[in-house]
């Protein structure tokens, strides 16, 4: 491909609306373009990655026994009733009426429609298990596009969906996946951890593991255990805490006033109290019914987790106004004790001698609060957010944070939408039950963002080979010099029939424009091509490495060839 012809328009500056490395590398180097907020053209070079990308993906799913369908873009509202989703999902549900007034979504996802495929083609054991799988554009009305193509309003993703007769082959179909996830991601070049996560708007009771690529700028926290293979999503995370399960105070509580503090931090600073042994009690609404929440006044609430131990779709907390009505106090001062509403006690809370808590009345406080003796709960569980030098759950080892881009996500979802939609079959004894399901995304085009994040420098992107949009950059230094157009003219011959993807830079440019947007497009091998041609030499500069070395014409082919083969 000559670059004089190829459509790709390097910028000089850095855009002002790219906060991130892959945002303003994939703009600089003319890869995307926006439309409108999250939306984006993909241009020759971007389109190319992507398209290596989604290559690798069918390669592995293919290979892992999954079949290719192509679902619609556009799906029915009632569908989305039909699974109780309508309602669930939110504002992301991108929602429009046709000419007939029909309501109808842009969808985010496709399990609604792949049950109803299945239901409608299904009928006997005998056609289980399948596994099918797309590669779609989707939308997601998000409140807050962001990172360029990494939170993007309309992506690209592979979602796959599994069909067994049994959790035994559901079992078998999440392995499959999930290995073909693993080598997918190394093929990428990419360094990621598998992490225990929340199903999130998904849904389902099983299992279920985000694939992390890490870097710095990943919206992700993870929790890893240094000393085994326990890591998660902060979502999810557990941690020990130090204190759990200590002796219980035989001292009687006592009241103190505690006039015009409202914070943990003024109870700290005005009263000398340490946030560990304060209990923190918040209102929130669950579904619109109020429930107390009691944490140790260090830690903060995990919603996901509040969440799913209260069975609730949603949870929010309470207003002023709602937690006076309620408790007699405003925030504060609620405590444990004498509440009017359910309460649920954090085991790090459960587990601590005494506390300092609210006592319900302005103002007020009282010491020596003893769990289990001044105060019992409804429910008790983890329901704190994990973080950095807790003890691991299963070693006890400290844990460090990560962050991370979710590229990949399997989850088990059982019959969450096989019962629902009935999508059922007839056993080897003819009675019919519910197909048993999984689902496994990746972010297709999120990939490209992530490869940028973890392999660029200062100068640009440096592309892993497998995914790169060329795998030779031939530069020739001087286009007047006959002895340098001629060798580079050669050197793209002798590539393109060894079935290397070579761009020829032809373009009437100085050479350091070309040089700097070599190194910015960041493709793996670059072939200079200048004045000691006459010597029979020309340069073979490594883009990840920065590595020159001088080559014969000949040996340069050859170590091309082969360092494109090798990987």
């Amino acid at each position: 491909m000559r670059q004089s012809h190829f459509f790709v328009q390097t910028l000089r500056e850095v855009p002002a609306e790219a906060e991130v490395p892959s945002h303003r590398l994939m703009l600089r180097a003319g890869m995307i373009r926006q439309v409108v907020s999250g939306v984006y053209s993909y241009l020759p070079l971007g389109y190319r990655v992507l398209r290596k990308i989604e290559a690798i993906v069918r390669e592995e799913m293919d290979r892992a026994g999954a079949q290719e369908v192509l679902l619609p873009a556009v799906q029915p509202a009632s569908l989305w009733q039909e699974s109780g989703r309508w309602d669930d999902y939110g504002k992301e549900l991108l929602r429009f009426e046709d000419r007939h007034q029909r309501m109808l979504v842009l969808g985010p996802t496709h399990e609604e429609v792949i049950t109803d495929l299945v239901r409608t083609e299904v009928r006997s054991y005998r056609q289980l298990p399948m596994t099918l799988y797309q590669i779609q554009t989707k939308f997601r009305d998000e409140v807050r596009p962001r990172f360029g193509v990494m939170r993007a309003r309309e992506f690209i993703m592979k979602d796959a969906y599994s069909f067994d007769v049994d959790e035994e082959g559901l079992d078998r179909s999440y392995r499959a996946m999930y290995q073909a996830y693993e080598q997918i991601f190394r093929r990428c070049g990419l360094e990621f951890r598998v992490v225990q996560a929340d199903p999130g708007a998904i849904g389902g009771e099983g299992g279920s593991h985000e694939f992390m690529v890490l870097s710095e700028v990943g919206e992700d926290t993870i929790l890893v255990c240094p000393a085994c293979d326990y890591a998660a999503n902060v979502e999810l995370a557990s941690g020990k805490v130090a204190g759990e399960d200590g002796r219980r105070s035989v001292s009687e509580k006592e009241r103190f006033l505690t006039p015009g503090a409202k914070t943990i931090e003024e109870l700290r600073d005005r009263y000398g109290l340490d946030p560990e042994t304060i209990i923190k009690v918040l209102v929130y609404r669950a579904d619109d019914r109020p429930v107390a929440v009691a944490i140790r006044g260090n830690d903060e609430v995990n919603e996901v987790k509040l969440k799913r131990l209260l069975g609730a779709r949603r949870v929010e907390l309470a207003d002023e106004e709602t937690v006076r009505a309620l408790t007699g106090t405003g925030f504060g001062s609620v405590g444990p004790m004498n509440l009017n509403m359910p309460l649920v006690v954090d085991d790090a809370v459960a587990s601590m001698p005494e506390g300092v808590a609210g006592g319900n009345e302005p103002d007020v406080h009282y010491r020596h609060v003893v769990p289990g003796r001044d105060f019992n709960w409804d429910s008790r569980g983890d329901i704190r957010t994990a973080r950095a030098g807790d003890r691991c759950v299963r070693c006890g080892a400290p844990l460090e944070e990560y962050r991370g881009i979710e590229v990949g996500h399997v989850f088990k979802l059982g019959t969450k939408y096989s019962e629902a939609l009935s999508a059922s079959f007839l056993d080897e004894r003819g009675v019919q039950r519910p197909v048993i399901m999984g689902c496994y995304g990746i972010g297709v085009s999120r990939l490209i963002a992530a490869a940028v994040e973890q392999h660029h420098d200062d100068k640009g992107i440096m592309w892993p080979m497998p995914i790169a949009p060329f795998h030779v950059h031939v530069l020739p230094v001087n286009l007047k010099d006959a002895a340098q157009r001629d060798a580079a003219e050669q050197l793209c011959t002798r590539l393109e029939d060894a079935g290397i993807e070579v761009l020829l830079d032809d373009r009437d440019e100085r050479p350091g424009v070309k040089f700097n947007d070599a190194d910015l497009m960041g493709i793996p091998i670059q072939l200079i091509v200048g004045k000691r041609i006459s010597e029979g030499l020309v340069e073979m500069k490594r883009r990840k490495t920065g590595e020159v070395t001088l080559l014969s014409p000949d040996e340069a082919v050859r170590a091309a060839v082969e360092a494109v083969r090798s990987v």
